[in-house]
């Protein structure tokens, strides 16, 4: 899992309610992380690796997250 594909889990981990994948997305384009079209490829990535389904973190997601969460706080 590249550096791109962990920002992007934890960003939607730490999204808030009332924002969709898109808005996260955005948010990380408008920091010149990447692309809108890289972000976009990297959310079908994650949902095609079963990361995401129906616009939220599944729980292998969300474990995921969570540990990339504790790798950035070291």
């Amino acid at each position: 899992m590249d550096i791109n594909e962990k920002i992007l889990l934890l960003a939607i981990l730490k999204k808030k309610d009332d924002e969709t994948l898109m808005d996260v997305v955005s948010t990380l384009e408008n920091t010149q992380l990447f692309t809108l079209k890289e972000g976009k490829k990297l959310l079908k990535k994650l949902k095609s690796e079963e990361f995401l389904t129906d616009g939220i973190l599944t729980l292998k997601g969300e474990l995921i997250a969570k540990e990339v969460e504790q790798e950035f706080k070291i």
